[in-house]
């Protein structure tokens, strides 16, 4: 077997790594969620399908979904980071890492809680988070963006 670094790359470095483990345990945590809807749903569970907790129901799906993608952007966040990136001093780059990984608890924090009580039929406290979360994932994807059009290690 073939052991030169280009079959056998070096270690990604630490904020690669922690996004690539923070986005596998997202995704685990988000899908499982999903197979516990998809349960709730399969054995027509009141509490859940009543056509008076639609709201509540709407909220965990979009819980759901946005953990799920966001456990993906923070896969692809951390291998840009290790192949990508890796020399790369870009301080806009760097800086996306906290606003992504907040927006990451938040914005699917915020529609779990929000759908945890209701409020006739309006989400509940907990919704509040899900405006702050959009806007550090949008700071993220912007700084990420910005990083990548003025990068001159990123692959073309």
């Amino acid at each position: 077997m073939d052991e030169s670094p280009r079959h056998n790359p070096p270690p990604a470095p630490g904020n690669a790594r922690l996004h690539i483990r923070v986005g596998w345990w997202l995704l685990l945590v988000f899908l499982s969620l999903g197979i516990v809807l998809e349960g709730l749903h399969g054995f027509k569970s009141d509490w859940y399908l009543n056509l008076d907790h639609a709201t509540r129901r709407t909220l965990w799906r979009l819980a759901h979904a946005h953990g799920t993608l966001l456990a993906l952007v923070h896969l692809a966040y951390g291998f840009c980071s290790h192949y990508c990136f890796r020399h790369s001093r870009d301080r806009l780059w760097h800086f996306a890492s906290p606003f992504l990984t907040a927006a990451s608890l938040l914005l699917p924090a915020g529609f779990l809680l929000g759908g945890a009580v209701l409020y006739d039929e309006s989400p509940g406290p907990g919704i509040v988070l899900v405006p702050v979360g959009a806007v550090l994932l949008s700071a993220a994807v912007l700084f990420a963006a910005l990083a990548a059009t003025r990068s001159k290690s990123a692959p073309s």
